[in-house]
């Protein structure tokens, strides 16, 4: 099972905890005002509000503080301007790594980013120096318990996926980025809401990665998803399962 099949149900597993303690609030509310900006406030015509929108609501942000941060990023509201930055490099093991931030001050972030790969093993590269090692899907996680995998499995290709892959207790359904709203929507008009959907970086090949380097690469993806501007981290990584489960 590649990096970001394996992270994913990671912080799958995580979600519950997370909403609980607001941790992913800052991150939606960027999201939410960037896709409005870049898109317009409409979510029927803006597929990245959408989807923003069902992450919000994935961590019971309330309907309220959905619509200021949505009007913020129109211009309704005045609102803090922030740009999208993606970082590149290396985790331990020379594992591919690449982030993806919002943020109000690109000089404080990339400081900071620099400094968590730095004490964890990994360093950040030069701009496509891992890039190429990573293709662009829809990613669509749904829970088990949710939907039998071949009634899922005939769902999502006729509405065209590519492939709807079991890992642990969720499905993943992998489609081009063409496809991906609608077999989201094919989905959810069949009553199944996912547990998450987005537009991912899946990558081409894994690393293999045990013992400590293992504990290592886990310590830095943790202390960069929990950085405030990070919305995303991707990774080539392969960890074996008992290591996973220490986490």
């Amino acid at each position: 099972m590649s990096g970001h099949s394996k992270w994913s149900t990671i912080k799958h597993k995580k979600a519950a905890q997370d909403a609980k303690r607001g941790a992913m609030f800052t991150k939606v509310i960027k999201e939410l005002t960037v896709s409005a900006r870049l898109g317009g406030g409409d979510p029927d015509m803006n597929p990245r509000l959408r989807t923003a929108i069902l992450k919000a609501k994935a961590v019971n942000m309330p309907q309220d503080t959905i619509q200021r941060a949505i009007m913020k990023g129109t211009g309704e509201l005045p609102g803090v301007s922030y740009e999208e930055v993606t970082y590149e490099g290396y985790g331990p093991g020379g594992v591919a790594m690449i982030v993806t931030a919002l943020t109000d001050n690109r000089n404080r972030t990339v400081a900071e980013i620099r400094k968590i790969f730095s004490k964890n093993g990994g360093n950040l590269g030069e701009a496509g120096c891992v890039a190429w090692m990573f293709q662009k899907k829809g990613l669509i996680v749904v829970d088990k318990d949710q939907i039998d995998e071949d009634e899922l499995l005939a769902v999502a290709l006729e509405a065209g996926a590519e492939d709807v892959r079991p890992v642990d207790a969720i499905y993943e359904v992998i489609t081009d980025p063409e496809s991906f709203e609608a077999v989201k929507q094919e989905i959810i008009g069949k009553g199944i809401e996912p547990a998450s959907a987005e537009i991912s970086l899946i990558p081409q090949s894994t690393v293999r990665l045990e013992g400590n380097q293992a504990r290592q690469l886990l310590k830095l993806m943790d202390e960069l998803e929990e950085h405030d501007d990070v919305q995303n981290v991707y990774a080539n990584f392969d960890i074996p399962e008992e290591v996973l489960a220490e986490v």
